[in-house]
Formats: structure tokens, C-alpha cells, sequence
């Protein structure tokens, strides 16, 4: 033991610069003024056990290094005894025996009120410790409690003698994040930040990782080939039995890695993988290394999750696993397969290699008619026709079944000639004993009339169709066709304005069939139409409610519709008036000025909706224009009439007398229809533009139906869509100071004390500016405050 009691001031040479970082000594004391056991960790050199020293510096208190000391030298006296214990390198307890004595005397310790107890420690709560912190609760101090604050980084440069230019403090900033080690390196090297950066992995090498056990060291290294693990895949890669051992000891070493998920996905920070990666590269051969590239691609292919496969097998140059990936992904539907991503694999192929396989012709079409490129759809197809042809027996059926499929499922040439595809097949693939391959109804959006292909004609006579052909479509698209017929109607019923009782009668219909052995990918368009039935009804929090609900399912079951699924409620947080949410999604946003996926349609309309309610109206012009284009050429009416009444509203905000033309094409084609929702679910952004233009109308009771339900839509969401809702935020000079106060990790109280005002006018300015910036948390606040630029 070391009695600290008569050490005061700095613990080093005079010269030393220490700040205090304000968020971990906050906690530190308020964990010993409350008696809550304090626990500290960061990797080595983030100041742990200085700020414990700093902070008990004019008190009595006993420190322990648990890598010299055992816990009976620590003991425990009589309750009633005040005591303040700090014991430090809890890391170095590694064997089980020892493990049990610690938590024994921490438990003791925990449970007298005369004791105060720090836990300091390089990893977050081990799992021999959970017991414990669940029955007294921890204070968690973290690196990022250690880290300071820019403004502090700032300071200990300036009382470091360090000057540095904008730019350069900057990039010191973006690249240490005020981490005590990357400051201390920047200082020693002169504000040098490149040379601070190349010494900082000497250090991690030198200080950190030379210092771990070969077992665990190649496991590390192993494992960081890829991104993220399971134990699952860290056995595949590694060949290893003891995988959650090591797992176990690395994560009780230190801070270097993450877990994620209730499965267990571990991910390591970028320096620990880099670092790793490095050292694996020194220390293996090429020949080792692309055998566990080879690990990797192998478990990735053996789950389907052939784009990863694809980027491991790239490392390893065995052409052969790459072929037979790819014809293994050519063999799934546009909605399962990755064919936008993959694309530039397939495009590379040779022609000769793909002429030689019907299923790759097939693929090879469809990619092309979702690429827009239809006339090389169109010879693709015809190659295949040639290879039917030309085959007998298995080669020619699965040839035939590829070129049936097609007429069904290519992009670009609608729907018009289905119906009558889907009898026929109804009635012919059961005497020949073969399936179609699979058909993707939806293509993951949440919607029946406009996802694989647009049914909008289909809606003029929805109660006999689906009397007609419900049956065969069943049989042809199989487990997608379970729910398909009353969810269709109910989506059909839904655009024309049927009472929200019997869309969701149907839509629950659905939902239950879906769910018998049917896909996900249905339940989706199942709470896509709940969620619009509360939408209609002025409800949409609990729209939010619903889709966020299916999120949820849809991240184990049904992952590729998880990103329409937020698009979804982007769309909601414009209803519910919460622009910051929606500006968040933004981030996530495809890029449309890249190279344009049509199987992004519903996001790219989301994505426009929020560019006009930002004022970014050259923005939504732009995109909106390459919708239309796509609309026209993929032959996609509904697509059609939403793009063209967003890019009235746009053209009416830009000042541009095209609006009214525009709307008047959109009214026209939605009327012969009866689509009143197309309409309504604009709310005002659409209703001012219905009453300010002299339209044609050729349906008096479609007008006057619509324009009612515009006007009650308007009532329940006044600002939908308002423009400029997200960049004209203005903060009274209180707010803002209150704001940066909350930045610097300051509590309501202690910003009540330095304002000099009562704690409810601070938490007043709380409630206004979380309104005002459409977020619920403190720290969702200063977020975006940051994000606009108000602090």
C-alpha cells in the first residue's frame, strides 16, 4: 500500500502541463461524494490513475496496484471507519482463483457506508466484476471521459508552448480527439502532427501490443483482416477451439474493441486494426495471409453473404471461388441479390464465360434492364433464347424457366402482358414438376402497386384481377404470393381512398398470411399500409411506432429492407415536424450524383422530400428530373405522378411558371386513376398549389374528394414540408450560452450557478431549444447544434 495522503500539487516534474478533463473528474467526484464504486479505464497512458491522484490530492486515501499487492494486504475494518480505497491494475488479475478473492473484498468493500472505492483498470467492467456492478452500480469512467475537450486540447498545447495554425490544430483535433497520448506525442515532437501520428503506432507497438502473449497477439492479428467478427467467424478464420477465451483476455487487456448486437460482434477501434494488420503483414507470409483471406471468404459464401465473400476471395487471386460466388448470386432475385453492388464483378466477366451459362445470361439481363441500359437487356435475353435453342433436356428447361422469369420480372418492360404470363404459368409449371425462380413482388420497398414493377393499371380493375389470378400467382411467385392479394387490394384501396377501417382489415389480412410461411418482405408492405392508415388518421407517432416495430424484425429477418424501412421514417419525421431527425437520415442517403440505382427509387423520393423542406430547392429540381427520367423509361406511372407533383411543388418554390403545367399533367394522370392519397399525404405543400392553379379537372368528385382530404391533412401536420424549416433555427443569446455550458459537460445546476438564474430557466431553455431543433436529448441537442453551426 502507498499512502497518498501526504502527496499534494503535481505527481511529476515541475515543467509537466495537466489539465483535468472535466467530464471524468465530474464523475470521479461525484462517485465519492455519493459513495458509488468509481471504475476508471483507458488504455495505457490516458491519465487514469493521474486524475484519481489529482482529485484525492488533499485527501487521505490507499492505493494498490492489484499486479503487487493481494487482497488480503487491502483487508477490511470495522464499518464506521472512513475509508477512501483506489486499487489499480485490475487487468493483471487473470487467473480464476485470484479473480474470486478480488470481487470478494470488493464486495465487502461495496457494502460498507465508510467506504469509498476506485476500480482503475485498461478495459471496461470484466465479466468477473458484472455481479458486483449490478448490485452497487458503477460510475463508468471511459477513454472518452479521459479525452479533453477541444477547448482543453487547446489549453494544454498553449501552456505547452506549442503554437499551431488553424488547419494544423484542426487535424491534431480530428485525429487525437484530445486523447491524452496523442497530446503528449504532439507536444514531445513540437506540433509536428505527422511525426506525432508515426509515434504514436511505435508507441501502441512498443507499450501495448509487445506486451501480450503470442496466443492472443496472432489471434488479433488473424482476426483483423476483416472489419467485424463473430466467434463464429474468428473460428473459421483462425482455425482456433478456444475462440472465447481469447475473446475474454482481449477484451480485459484494454479498450480496443467494441461489441455490438445480442449475437456478439465484436469490431475493433480503426487504430487497434491498423496496427494489427500491419503487424500481421511483417510477421506472415503472403502465402499464410491468403489462406485466412480464404478462411473468411469461405464463411462468408457458406451464409450468403457473397459481397464480403467476394472481397476476401479478391485478396487471395483464386479466380475459381470468385466464379462460383458469382454464379451463386446470379441465381437470387434483385430484392435478395447484391446486383448493384456486384455489378462491376459481372460487367468484367467474359463474354464467352457467360454465353456458356443460362443463369448468368439470365443475371446478366436483369442487370442491365435495372441499370436502365435496356437494349443490352434485350440481347442478353436473346442470347438466352439462342441457348434454349440450341440445348436439349435439363440445360434447356432451366433455360426456359430463366426466359419465363424474365418475362416477368424485367424492369423495363412494365406490366401490361403479366397478367395473362401469371395464368399460364399458373397452369403449366405444375404438370412439368418445375418452379420459376424466385420473383421479388416488392424488390424491399414497402409497397405492392409500385415495387418489383408498377401496377398501377392493375388498380382500374383490382377486385377481378385478383379473382381472376390469385391462385396462379400464388403458385408462380410462391412464398411471395402468400398475403400478396389482400395486401394488394388493400394498397390499391388505400391510393384511391377507401375508409381506413378496410385497408387495414386487409392489410392485417396480409400481414397474417405473410407470416405463415410467407416473406418478411410483405410484412413490410403490410406496416408500411398500417403505418399510412395512422398516418391519414393524424396519428403518425404511432405510425412511427408501427414501422419502427418492423425495423426492429426486419434487422435479423429481412436486413436489405432496413434501408427503406428508415427512409419510411424519415418520411414520418416530416409529419411529426422533427427536421433535425430527418437531416440526420440525410447522411445515410444514397448519393444521387454518382452513378444512379433505380433500386433506390423510394429513398431517392424521400431524400427529395427532405431537400424541400431544407430550402434546398436546385437540389430536388435536379433529382426529381432524374427520377422522371427513369419513370418514363422503365415505364413506372406511379413513379411518374409523384415525381412530377414534388417537382411542381420545387418549381413553384423556385418561382418557375412551369409549376402549373407540371401539376396539371400530374392531376390529370392521377384522376383517371381515383389516386386521392397521392395528393393528401403532401398535406399543405400540395393543397396550396391545388387552389392557386386553374386546373382542368374531368372528375368533380375526385376533385372534391381530394382536395377535403388535403385540407384535413393540412390540419393534423400544418409544417410538413415547410420550407426552410431546417437552416433558419435562431437561439436567444441565453440558449446558446446554455448550449456550449451542456458541451462542456456541464449539469443543469452547475449552469443555473454561473449564469447566476434559478435551474428552471435553464431547464426552460432546454425544453424551447429541443423543440426548436426537432431532438429529445441533451446530447441529440448539442449535436446539432454543432451540426448548424449555433455553438
Amino acid at each position: 500500500m502507498q499512502d497518498e495522503s501526504r502527496k499534494k500539487g503535481k505527481h511529476t516534474a515541475d515543467n509537466d502541463v495537466y489539465i483535468r478533463p472535466k467530464a471524468a473528474e465530474r464523475k470521479l467526484k461525484a462517485a465519492l461524494e455519493l459513495g458509488i464504486v468509481a471504475y476508471l479505464y483507458g488504455v495505457t497512458g490516458t491519465g487514469k490513475t493521474r486524475l484519481v491522484r489529482e482529485v484525492l490530492a488533499r485527501k487521505q486515501y490507499e492505493y494498490y496496484s492489484a499486479r503487487e499487492t493481494q487482497p488480503e494486504e487491502v483487508g477490511v475494518k470495522p464499518d464506521g471507519q472512513e475509508r477512501t480505497v483506489v486499487v489499480d491494475d485490475l487487468y493483471t488479475v487473470t487467473m480464476q482463483e485470484e479473480k474470486e478473492c478480488w470481487a470478494a473484498l470488493f464486495q465487502k468493500l461495496a457494502g460498507q457506508e465508510s467506504v469509498r472505492l476506485a476500480l482503475v483498470s485498461r478495459a471496461p467492467v470484466p465479466g468477473w466484476l458484472l455481479p458486483l456492478q449490478v448490485e452497487y452500480r458503477f460510475v463508468e469512467i471511459g477513454e472518452k471521459d479521459l479525452c479533453l475537450t477541444r477547448r482543453g486540447q487547446d489549453a494544454y498545447l498553449e501552456l505547452s508552448g506549442i503554437r499551431l495554425e488553424p488547419e494544423a490544430a484542426d487535424r491534431a483535433w480530428e485525429l487525437g480527439k484530445g486523447h491524452p497520448v496523442s497530446l503528449k506525442l504532439l507536444v514531445l515532437e513540437n506540433g509536428d502532427v505527422d511525426l506525432a501520428v508515426k509515434n504514436m503506432w511505435l508507441w501502441l507497438e512498443n507499450h501495448i501490443f509487445d506486451q501480450w502473449e503470442k496466443e492472443l497477439s496472432e489471434f488479433l492479428m488473424e482476426t483483423s483482416i476483416v472489419e467485424n467478427y463473430t466467434k463464429e467467424l474468428a473460428g473459421m478464420i483462425t482455425g482456433r477451439d478456444d475462440v472465447d477465451a481469447l475473446v475474454s483476455r482481449a477484451e480485459e487487456l484494454g479498450n480496443f474493441m467494441t461489441r455490438t448486437g445480442q449475437d456478439g460482434i465484436w469490431e475493433y477501434r480503426w487504430a487497434m486494426r491498423q496496427a494489427m494488420r500491419g503487424r500481421l503483414a511483417r510477421k506472415y507470409s503472403r502465402e499464410q495471409i491468403r489462406q485466412l483471406y480464404s478462411h473468411a471468404g469461405l464463411y462468408y459464401e457458406m451464409h450468403g453473404r457473397y459481397p464480403e465473400a467476394l472481397e476476401m476471395y479478391g485478396k487471395t487471386g483464386r479466380t475459381e471461388d470468385i466464379r462460383r460466388v458469382l454464379s451463386a448470386n446470379a441465381r437470387r432475385n434483385p430484392a435478395a441479390g447484391s446486383y448493384f453492388e456486384l455489378r462491376d464483378y459481372y460487367l468484367s466477366l467474359p463474354e464467352e464465360m457467360i454465353l456458356g451459362d443460362p443463369v448468368l445470361m439470365c443475371y446478366m439481363s436483369m442487370l442491365h434492364s435495372i441499370l436502365m441500359d435496356t437494349e443490352e437487356g434485350e440481347r442478353w435475353y436473346r442470347e438466352l433464347e439462342k441457348y434454349a435453342k440450341k440445348h436439349s433436356g435439363g440445360e434447356r428447361r432451366e433455360a426456359r424457366r430463366r426466359l419465363f422469369y424474365l418475362d416477368i420480372a424485367l424492369p423495363h418492360r412494365g406490366s401490361a402482358d403479366i397478367a395473362s404470363l401469371i395464368k399460364n404459368a399458373g397452369s403449366l409449371l405444375p404438370g412439368q414438376g418445375t418452379a420459376l425462380p424466385e420473383f421479388s413482388v416488392t424488390t424491399n420497398l414497402p409497397s405492392l402497386m409500385n415495387g418489383g414493377k408498377d401496377f398501377c393499371e392493375w388498380s382500374r380493375h383490382d377486385r377481378e384481377l385478383a379473382a381472376s389470378i390469385g391462385k396462379a400467382a400464388s403458385i408462380v411467385l410462391g412464398k411471395y404470393g402468400k398475403g400478396l392479394v389482400p395486401l394488394a387490394l388493400a394498397e390499391s384501396g388505400l391510393e384511391k381512398g377507401m375508409d381506413s377501417f378496410e385497408v387495414m382489415r386487409l392489410a392485417e389480412k396480409g400481414r397474417i398470411a405473410a407470416e405463415g410461411g410467407g416473406k418478411t418482405e410483405l410484412c413490410f408492405v403490410a406496416a408500411a399500409l398500417l403505418a399510412w392508415v395512422a398516418v391519414l388518421n393524424g396519428n403518425a407517432e404511432f405510425a412511427e411506432d408501427i414501422m419502427t416495430a418492423y425495423r426492429e424484425r426486419a434487422e435479423k429477418e429481412a436486413p436489405r429492407t432496413v434501408p427503406n424501412a428508415d427512409a419510411f421514417l424519415c418520411r414520418i419525421y416530416l409529419y411529426r415536424r422533427q427536421p433535425a431527425r430527418a437531416v440526420e437520415w440525410m447522411e445515410k442517403a444514397p448519393d444521387e450524383n454518382g452513378t444512379f440505382c433505380t433500386l433506390e427509387r423510394f429513398r431517392y423520393l424521400t431524400k427529395a422530400r427532405v431537400y424541400l423542406m431544407a430550402g434546398k430547392t436546385g437540389e430536388a429540381l435536379a433529382l426529381l428530373e432524374q427520377l422522371l427520367c427513369y419513370a418514363e423509361k422503365m415505364k413506372r406511372t406511379y413513379i411518374s405522378m409523384e415525381a412530377s407533383l414534388l417537382l411542381a411543388i420545387a418549381l413553384y418554390r423556385a418561382g418557375r411558371e412551369e409549376w402549373r403545367k407540371t401539376l396539371q399533367g400530374c392531376v390529370t394522370q392521377a384522376e383517371s386513376y381515383h389516386f386521392v392519397r397521392l395528393f393528401s399525404r403532401e398535406c399543405g405543400a400540395a393543397l396550396n398549389l391545388l387552389e392557386t392553379a386553374d386546373l382542368t379537372w374531368q372528375d368533380e368528385e375526385f376533385r372534391n374528394e381530394m382536395l377535403d382530404e388535403c385540407r384535413r391533412m393540412e390540419k393534423s401536420y400544418p409544417r410538413y414540408m415547410e420550407q426552410g424549416t431546417d437552416a433558419e433555427v435562431r437561439l436567444p443569446e441565453q440558449a446558446v450560452k446554455v448550449l456550449k455550458m451542456q458541451a462542456e459537460g456541464l449539469s443543469t445546476r452547475a449552469i443555473a450557478e454561473r449564469m447566476g438564474v434559478k435551474e428552471n430557466t435553464v431547464k426552460y431553455h432546454n425544453k424551447e431549444t429541443y423543440r426548436k431543433l426537432g431532438v429529445n436529448t441533451r446530447t441529440a441537442a448539442v449535436n446539432e447544434a454543432r451540426k448548424r453551426k449555433l455553438i
